[in-house]
């Protein structure tokens, strides 16, 4: 009978999950926020029913590739071209100056000096501020009817630019926790990825659009979307060394231009996704969480980080924003929208736990840092937005 406790654990998780997630949709909080909590309660900090098992890494795993090929392919390029230079800016800065906060704070409570595993710990802690998961602002600029003005274009184009700097800046932290890796090693395996995924992606391209032609809305142009993403995540980690998130994401972005395919595998994903997977992977950092025996400067760190996340979101892409010619008022707003870590922030400090980089007592603080910027995010924008007209929808 043992052997099918895992029958069991699925059961408990994927109702909990479900449960408080719409518990936390009936209050106007994302339901991420109710899995998270589904996690914790279920957990050793609490209820101790479920602990970390070899299964349930693997299975959260594949929720992280599919929840990262999702993105993908819900990347908008033409939002993305329309912004061009000043979202590549914005991202930039965006990602700079928490990439620094981050590094600085953890330095301030937990430094010791020289000591190189401090210094890749510090700076992964400022990678896992870098993530900006935009769901929420888009959905909350989509209710305002603001979404495809100057702010909300900029916004999405430079929440792209964003997810791939901070993916390459996790790629490149995770190569130094091998002490025989050299830099330019590094930096060449990237580069060498990239031409990959230009090669790979050209062809896949072509395939996937004569796959739309020929068979349009069948499942087997699901399956294959679903093999291209699996494929690329292998590649990346097996060829290249670089995170299988990385890959996934890259395998949306191929297919996002395919309109019908696009569409097609986006919801097919986001069934198995949201019925499955992506329940196990928000628990699984739930469960990795320990708030037991929280010190009180761990507890001064969750608070100074969470201080750190919001205000370097804001003068990182404010800055970037006023650079590129916006008021001040406009890169304010463009800051705020950047807050929200949401998804993206856990599957970075997921990589980051797997490569040694995140010690599980720092999970309650990026937890935190998660859930308040996720609930700020649409408050404060309703606040620095509330006096500006709405956008007409652009004309199809």
């Amino acid at each position: 009978m043992e052997s099918y406790q895992f029958l069991l654990v699925l059961a408990i998780i994927l109702l909990s999950t479900k449960v408080l997630g719409l518990l936390s949709e009936r209050v106007h909080m994302p339901q991420v926020v109710g899995a998270l909590l589904a996690g914790i309660l279920l957990g050793p900090s609490v209820l101790g029913m479920v602990s970390e098992t070899d299964f349930l890494t693997k299975t959260s795993e594949i929720g992280v590739i599919v929840l990262m090929f999702g993105a993908g392919l819900d990347t908008e390029l033409k939002e993305l071209k329309k912004t061009g230079v000043a979202s590549f800016v914005i991202a930039l800065i965006g990602v700079l100056v928490p990439l620094a906060g981050g590094y600085l704070c953890y330095e301030g409570f937990f430094g010791s000096g020289a000591d190189p595993e401090h210094v890749l710990k510090g700076m992964f802690i400022g990678v896992v501020l870098t993530a900006t998961s935009v769901s929420i602002t888009v959905e909350t600029l989509r209710e305002m009817g603001r979404l495809h003005g100057k702010v909300g274009t900029a916004i999405l184009g430079a929440a792209v630019i964003d997810d791939v700097l901070g993916l390459i800046a996790l790629t490149v932290l995770s190569a130094f926790t091998d002490e025989s890796v050299r830099i330019h090693i590094v930096l060449g395996r990237i580069g060498l990825f990239f031409l990959f995924v230009a090669a790979v992606g050209f062809v896949a391209h072509k395939i996937f659009e004569r796959m739309d032609s020929t068979w349009g809305e069948k499942r087997r142009v699901a399956i294959g979307g679903l093999v291209f993403c699996l494929f690329m995540s292998y590649l990346s980690e097996a060829l290249f060394g670089i995170a299988d998130i990385t890959g996934a994401y890259f395998a949306g972005l191929i297919l996002c231009n395919i309109m019908r395919t696009r569409s097609y595998i986006a919801k097919k994903m986001t069934i198995i996704s949201y019925m499955f997977f992506s329940p196990v992977f928000f628990a699984s950092i739930g469960i990795k969480t320990e708030l037991t025996g929280m010190s009180g400067k761990l507890f001064g760190f969750s608070i100074a980080l969470l201080a750190v996340a919001i205000l370097t979101k804001i003068l990182g892409c404010g800055l970037g924003a006023k650079a590129c010619g916006f008021r001040m008022h406009e890169a304010v707003s463009v800051g705020v929208g950047m807050i929200s870590r949401g998804e993206v922030a856990l599957i970075v400090a997921q990589k980051g736990a797997q490569a040694g980089l995140v010690d599980a007592h720092m999970f309650p603080a990026i937890v935190l840092v998660v859930i308040v910027t996720t609930l700020i995010t649409p408050i404060l924008l309703k606040i620095v937005m509330r006096n500006d007209p709405p956008q007409p929808e652009p004309h199809t």
